[in-house]
């Protein structure tokens, strides 16, 4: 594994699964793979769970980690080539990344997307020229497409907690007071439309009107307006928001109650409830769940590490040859 960027990069999701909780269960059993090797990584946003997850999960594996807040300790990047830099830039990407790979055998990358420019934004160009530039294995740590340690995470999740073969899971609009990127919900449904492939689940998106993500995400779902629909007889919920991909970035005013509480949970197969999380409680998720035997969302953000640690594990094969 040379990158973590997508389900793509993935032969096969009940093996990474499997080998991950195999990493749960015996934690430092690796620990002499990374000795003597540098994990680093590089944060455009801020982060909570990512960043301590992946440096958990790194010194699992006998790694040394170094941390670089870019947004706060960084120079100002520029992308485009055949500019003259006589801006606000003061650093172009092509030395950054290259420097960064030098100092580096594995490197993490987080940035979110604008919101403004859609095809600016998924062009995913700031990752594309960081892996093209870097010279080593680039682990995603969310960019502004995609998500891929959280939707490896809600698998090994689901996995574990699931009582029959192929559970239904939902992916639930949620109210937000501000307008949210589609990273999440594009990596979740990327994920869960190949797990349905390979017969691992049964997959429907429930969004209201207007708020439909990309095809190239959700193609194969089932996906529905209508909340209590998708509700019925489902064994997981996971909840997040997001903006319009059509209207790019904007928010619709919604009618409708979309608060996943304790009553509509009584539609689902006592569903267990998942989210990303940070969660703002009692606008995108109701307390008596998150707060009830429901709630998964705390055993979710501890298997971030289990998921980290088999992408990292794997790229330090790679390395070791």
């Amino acid at each position: 594994m040379k990158k973590f960027f997508s389900v793509a990069d993935v032969d096969n999701l009940k093996e990474i699964v499997s080998e991950a909780l195999s990493l749960k269960a015996a934690p430092h059993g690796n620990s002499e793979l990374g000795k003597h090797r540098m994990l680093g990584l590089v944060f455009l946003n801020p982060s909570l769970r990512t960043r301590l997850s992946t440096q958990k999960a790194a010194i699992n594996l006998g790694m040394d980690v170094m941390v670089m807040n870019m947004d706060k300790d960084g120079w100002a990047l520029e992308t485009r080539d055949g500019v003259v830099m006589n801006g606000t830039t003061v650093e172009h990407i092509r030395e950054a990344a290259a420097v960064m790979g030098e100092y580096c055998d594995i490197l993490g990358l987080r940035s979110f997307p604008t919101l403004k420019d859609k095809e600016a934004d998924y062009s995913e160009d700031l990752f594309n020229k960081f892996i093209k530039f870097c010279g080593v294995p680039v682990v995603s740590l969310e960019s502004a497409t995609r998500h891929p340690l959280q939707s490896l995470t809600d698998l090994i999740t689901i996995t574990e907690h699931k009582k029959k073969d192929k559970p239904k899971v939902v992916l639930a609009w949620a109210p937000h007071v501000k307008a949210l990127p589609q990273a999440v919900p594009n990596s979740f449904s990327e994920w869960m439309c190949r797990a349905q492939e390979e017969g691992l689940v049964d997959f429907t998106i429930a969004q209201p009107a207007g708020y439909e993500l990309s095809e190239e995400f959700s193609k194969g779902a089932h996906i529905t307006t209508n909340l209590d629909e998708a509700l019925a007889d489902a064994d997981f919920v996971y909840v997040k928001n997001w903006s319009s991909f059509k209207e790019y970035g904007e928010v619709y005013p919604v009618a409708e109650n979309w608060l996943l509480d304790n009553e509509k949970l009584k539609l689902t197969n006592d569903a267990k409830v998942m989210h990303c999380l940070p969660v703002r409680r009692d606008l995108e998720l109701s307390s008596e769940i998150l707060d009830g035997p429901n709630s998964l969302v705390i055993k979710e953000a501890s298997n971030r590490v289990w998921a980290a640690q088999v992408v990292l594990k794997r790229m330090l094969e790679e390395l070791k040859g």
